[in-house]
């Protein structure tokens, strides 16, 4: 624990609101939060195909850009991945045809296998993007494209969060991509701290967004704690601070 008795709680939200708002949420809930940005965006300039039957949005970002462009949709089903990708596609003037029940690429196809078949499909995201979307489409027999809307790279003053974790002064990382982990450890490599920080978080709680996330954690030897119960970063945030709490 912090010198505050509060448990540090790593966070790597982009460095825009959303870190602000994590911050918040991590506060609100009894957390010393270490907000530690591991994704910047650096917009392509492409813009979705304007004649498609169906058009995936997958985040915040992703909104943003095309609504900067001024990108229409025409007659086209409208998908976003989540409620949170919804809200601010709704903010920006468009209609949203297609939420799923599970906030995932996984759930964004088992909502619309049944009905995509010989229908063209646009998904615009980062290059990040999971090939668990294009290819769970591509099987139910949509015809897939895909538009990379924006790159995701790691901020070159990253890297608060492995220090601390190399010294064993984190409780809890929120962990809400496998890009996350993989710049966190890249920032941990650029310390020079790797093998200090895969030691030191094994007495911390990591906690993350999606099966996905945790596999990619797996692979860099860092073994999950626990995956959010749903993907968002409020579920990941409370059940990463219980289990922090339960095991101090």
């Amino acid at each position: 624990m912090s010198a505050t008795d509060r448990p540090t709680i790593a966070v790597f939200r982009p460095g825009d609101e959303r870190i602000e708002d994590a911050t918040d949420l991590l506060e609100s809930l009894g957390a010393e939060p270490v907000p530690d940005p591991m994704l910047a965006v650096d917009p392509t300039a492409a813009e979705p195909r304007t004649d498609a039957d169906y058009v995936v949005l997958t985040s915040k970002t992703g909104v943003e850009l095309v609504a900067d462009a001024r990108w229409e949709p025409g007659d086209a089903t409208v998908c976003a991945i989540g409620p949170a990708t919804a809200d601010v596609l709704r903010e920006a003037g468009y209609e949203v045809d297609v939420v799923p029940e599970e906030y995932t690429s996984s759930g964004l196809v088992a909502t619309l296998e049944d009905e995509v078949a010989g229908a063209r499909v646009e998904v615009a995201r980062s290059d990040h993007g999971s090939d668990v979307l294009l290819e769970g489409l591509e099987d139910a027999g949509a015809y897939v494209h895909e538009t990379v809307l924006y790159r995701l790279v790691r901020p070159e003053e990253s890297g608060r969060s492995a220090e601390l974790a190399a010294d064993g002064d984190l409780d809890g990382l929120c962990f809400t991509s496998s890009l996350t982990v993989e710049h966190f450890l890249e920032a941990a490599d650029a310390c020079g701290v790797r093998e200090d920080v895969l030691a030191g978080l094994e007495d911390a709680t990591v906690g993350v967004i999606g099966e996905p996330t945790a596999e990619t954690a797996r692979e860099q030897g860092i073994e999950a704690d626990l995956v959010a119960s749903e993907a968002t970063f409020e579920a990941l945030a409370h059940e990463t601070l219980e289990e922090t709490d339960d095991e101090h």
